[in-house]
């Protein structure tokens, strides 16, 4: 602290001012106060010497030495007497209050007299409402040459001419000569000497360190100064309306950064300094003759050289700096120089619009037709940098916006939130981020975070690994699935797959074939509409949310079809709709993911010759309006069934593997029950493993209706009514309830409430002498879902069969099959002698070959020669048995050599068709329409055999035909 005594004050006060910069002390012209605040007149009772301060901030006055010889500082609350106002009152006594306007005007005795030619006008007290209560003294010393607020109000003030400002400060950070007590020293290493020289003049109050913040060079981590430096202007204070009007016709995400930030920043916006004292820059164009009389702005190379007679072949400084122009006043006037300043890089980045096509010199039909552009994409700091100096310049220059359409992001910091360094190292590899997860990856994981909402992102490489998992798994494994029963076709000798057309598909009777190709064309449709209005942060969750829908819905429910299970006609159908929605969504996310749908696209397109040959080829799809909002919604109804009947199983630990007998979907709604029991019905059967599904349209039977207000809406709205009308919400009858839901609204008091207003919470009425582990329900808005959870024999025999396909499919997996593979199944029963496990699977072998696309078979009829590729024991509700899985091998029916006679000749026949490729052996018999002829083997006569009768190409087929 560092008093400043008042000219001619009766009480000899002085004005006590803190400064954190020691160095700026010499270059003192003024002492800011703020006109509003009161200020306190104090006297220190050890030395009688008076000080000014403001009244809020006299708890930093220095507490003094008491007779101990120890500090006490001023206490709080219990030491009322002792402490006024923040005052250590037995250091100081408050003499007077008084306004801050009255301090304005004041004279005062600078520190040092290196500037006294300025004593007319500087040395005396200003005010500002930059200075504040909340922290100083609430006095600030002004040095203008370094500081924003100090040069602004000192000129207002009319301390100095803007010319006559003189720069204590040399280029190199030294006290210039008429600093003579500190002349030619580095201003931060003279602050010891300048504090020690406050001191011996009796006016330094206190010192003392304090921690703050304080600019620094980030390269060499050396503090920084400011210091006013001589500039070249651009007057934007001029176009300032005009700047605003022309950001009016720009579109921005998000919009809230045009509309307060940067509309803000152009409120404010001051005259802006566009010269650099650097030796690396773009020139500036202006020659200035020795006087500054004289100054000419070099538009043009031409204009250049025929002003200066020099032929101009680099516009680089150390080309252009030697080159001079004659005075057009005459040689007496001498010649026009260049000024030695450089552009402010930002002043060529805000011409990026017209220099890059070098205009007006080139291409100025090509940048009018073009001009404004269509989009700019930058970072939040941009605000006040690239998106400022396009405004300016394209608004000065045209009169019209430099863009048309502008994306804002936020910064990516570190994931501890502070901001990225290399030197700190603070943050993952971006090489090993896409060397482990992929380009994709970590594109996508940026474009869903909140960065593309112009927010701060504190980067994470797990969220890197969360998209890999929730989008690109997902979607890889519906095209493999894909592509897996697409090769089953050729595998199993039928014709080649080949996409039929989106025309024809429409035509399918399948309800989930058409409701993903509307939701397909409504993820076109979205991604076109959120990219029009240029909104990234939109899209993945559309497409996260797609996907599932394609591999948890589509793909999960129509495995059946899409293996073949019922028919290759209905197999090609689902097929096929796969096929083009994974074209489909890869074309429309190529933008977003490059890499992965390039690679995706690059196989499926081998099934249609007519495909482009790149991805990024590919128009975008187009979209034809026909969605299916009625299918979608039937859709959307199952998935909420299924959903709540699987909490209901989660609830009484009943594992979907366990069939129940029966479930009941309660609703008012009869369009919305055909749908479940409809074309939708056997989806649902399936998916909770129910034997029947029974509908109910009469909420009463299985529910009673209790309605709540919703308070976070009705609240606001009603105010004071809201207690009356709640009660009266509260005491809706049944009849009360369905007339609401049926007609959408209810006056209370003369509030109209909508169905928004109040929840209808359905209660489930269980039946008498039924407990809930019995029949249990769930229930979401307007539907409940009942399950009857009680078991009986044949629910135990397809809950056991269930469960032994389930270890077959995971034996299937540990053996690392594909699912064109072609093997047989056997099991065999180790409960010595009891035969309820064969009954079982005998009571279930349609449903077991519906699920492992072929039957289960005894171990008995394994044939001896069979090539054994998994085995595995199991236990299911106190059954043990063993799986075998072989490769499947044609087996000879035993009547083959009844009717042949000759065992060696059988037994050569089975090794020919061992020896045989089974695919190919299936493609003969296809060709010779179940029949072939074998006439190779040496020693024997031709013989021929029919498929079905003396030759099955695997042990299943010959397990059936034998059961038949």
């Amino acid at each position: 602290m560092i008093s400043f005594p008042i000219v001619g004050d009766a009480d000899n006060a002085s004005l006590v001012a803190w400064t954190t910069t020691p160095w700026t002390l010499p270059s003192n012209l003024a002492l800011c106060v703020n006109a509003n605040l009161t200020y306190a007149k104090v006297k220190d009772r050890s030395n009688a010497a008076v000080y000014i301060v403001a009244e809020s901030r006299l708890g930093q006055l220095p507490v003094k030495v008491k007779a101990s010889g120890k500090k006490q500082a001023p206490s709080k609350g219990s030491n009322a007497e002792a402490v006024q106002d923040g005052l250590d009152k037995e250091s100081y006594e408050l003499l007077a209050k008084i306004p801050g306007s009255s301090l304005v005007g004041l004279k005062y005795t600078p520190l040092f007299d290196f500037f006294m030619e300025l004593q007319e006008t500087a040395f005396r007290v200003i005010a500002d409402n930059y200075v504040t209560d909340d922290s100083g003294t609430g006095v600030v010393h002004c040095a203008p040459a370094f500081g924003e607020d100090d040069h602004r109000v000192c000129l207002a003030a009319g301390i100095f001419e803007t010319a006559g400002l003189v720069v204590a400060v040399d280029d190199d950070g030294c006290f210039i000569e008429k600093i003579t007590d500190f002349k030619g020293r580095y201003v931060k290493e003279a602050d010891k000497d300048i504090i020690n020289a406050v001191k011996d003049k009796g006016r330094l109050v206190s010192k003392g360190s304090i921690e703050h913040s304080y600019p620094f060079c980030w390269r060499s981590g050396t503090p920084l100064i400011y210091r006013a430096v001589p500039s070249w202007f651009v007057k934007v204070e001029k176009i300032k309306d005009q700047l605003l009007e022309c950001t009016k016709e720009t579109y921005w995400v998000p919009e809230y950064v045009k509309e307060k930030r940067f509309h803000n920043w152009l409120e404010g916006a001051r005259d802006w300094a566009v010269s650099r004292t650097r030796f690396w820059g773009t020139p500036l164009p202006l020659w200035m003759s020795q006087d500054g009389e004289e100054i000419v702005v070099m538009d043009s190379i031409e204009k250049l050289e025929k002003l200066s007679g020099v032929k101009v072949t680099d516009l680089h400084r150390h080309y252009v700096d030697d080159i001079t122009i004659p005075s057009k006043r005459g040689p007496e006037f001498g010649v026009l120089k260049r000024v030695d300043d450089v552009f402010d890089c930002w002043f060529e980045s805000g011409s990026m619009p017209y220099a890059y096509i070098h205009y007006p010199f080139e291409n100025k039909e090509l940048f009018e037709k073009n001009f404004p552009g269509n989009f700019v994409a930058e970072g939040l700091d941009q605000t006040r940098g690239w998106f400022y100096t396009l405004m300016v310049l394209s608004t000065a220059l045209f009169g019209k916006p430099a863009f048309k359409n502008l994306i804002c992001n936020g910064l990516v910091l570190a994931e501890d939130g502070k901001k990225m360094s290399k030197s700190k190292k603070n943050y993952p590899s971006p090489i090993d981020l896409i060397d482990e997860y992929g380009a994709d990856a970590l594109r996508l994981y940026l474009i869903n975070s909140p960065v593309v909402r112009a927010e701060s992102l504190r980067f994470k490489r797990s969220g890197v690994y969360s998209v890999v998992k929730d989008v690109f798994l997902p979607w890889y494994n519906a095209y493999r699935f894909f592509v897996q029963n697409a090769k089953r076709l050729e595998v199993e000798g039928l014709d080649v797959f080949s996409p039929i057309d989106k025309v024809s598909l429409l035509k399918s009777s399948n309800v989930l074939d058409h409701w993903i190709n509307s939701a397909t064309e409504s993820l076109v449709s979205f991604v076109q509409q959120e990219m029009d209005a240029y909104r990234l942060y939109t899209v993945v969750p559309y497409l996260v949310n797609y996907i599932d829908n394609l591999t948890n819905i589509y793909v999960r429910l129509n495995r059946k079809r899409l293996k073949g299970r019922t028919g290759e006609e209905d197999c090609r159908i689902s097929l096929s709709t796969l096929y083009h929605a994974l074209v489909t969504t890869c074309v429309a996310m190529a933008p977003f993911t490059p890499f992965f749908t390039e690679v995706l696209y690059q196989n499926l397109r081998k099934a249609s010759n007519k495909s482009e040959e790149s991805i990024h080829f590919c128009k975008f799809p187009s979209t034809t309006g026909e969605r299916d909002e009625r299918v979608e919604q039937s859709v959307n109804r199952m998935m909420t069934i299924i959903d709540l009947a699987r909490n209901i199983r989660e609830r009484h630990n009943k594992a979907l593997k366990t069939p129940l007998k029966e479930m009941v979907v309660v609703h008012p709604d009869n369009e919305f029950l055909e749908d479940i029991t409809g074309k939708l019905k056997e989806y649902v059967m399936e998916e909770i493993n129910v034997k029947t599904v029974t509908p109910c349209n009469d909420p009463l039977v299985y529910a009673s209706l209790r309605a709540e207000p919703n308070f976070s809406v009705l609240g606001k709205r009603l105010g004071k009514d809201m207690g009356k009308v709640s009660n009266e919400v509260k005491k809706m009858t049944q009849e009360q309830i369905l007339s609401f839901e049926e007609s959408g609204e209810i006056t209370f008091f003369g509030h109209c409430l909508k169905q928004d207003d109040i929840k209808v919470v359905r209660q489930f009425k269980r039946p008498e002498n039924v407990s809930e582990k019995e029949i249990d329900a769930a229930g979401d808005g307007d539907v409940l879902v009942i399950l009857d959870l009680r078991a009986d024999q044949s629910l135990f025999e397809a809950g056991v069969a269930r469960e032994v396909v389930n270890r077959i499919q995971k034996l299937r997996k540990t053996a690392q099959l594909e699912p064109s593979d072609p093997v047989d199944v056997y099991y065999k029963s180790v409960d010595h002698g009891k035969n309820s496990l064969g009954e079982i699977l005998n009571s279930q072998v349609q449903y077991i070959r519906d699920a492992l696309g072929s039957p289960l078979v005894p171990k008995e009829m394994a044939p001896t020669d069979m090539v054994l590729v998994g085995e595995e024991s199991h236990d299911v509700h106190d059954m043990s048995f063993v799986i075998y899985i072989a490769r499947s091998c044609p087996v000879l029916s035993p009547d083959l050599a009844h009717a042949s006679g000759n065992n060696d000749h059988v037994e050569a026949l089975r090794v020919y068709l061992l020896s045989r490729s089974l695919s190919r052996l299936k493609n003969q018999f296809q060709a010779g329409n179940g029949m072939i002829t074998v006439d190779c083997i040496e020693g024997y006569p031709a013989i021929n055999l029919q498929l079905g009768k003396h030759v099955f190409l695997s042990a299943g087929d010959f397990y059936l035909a034998s059961r038949s």
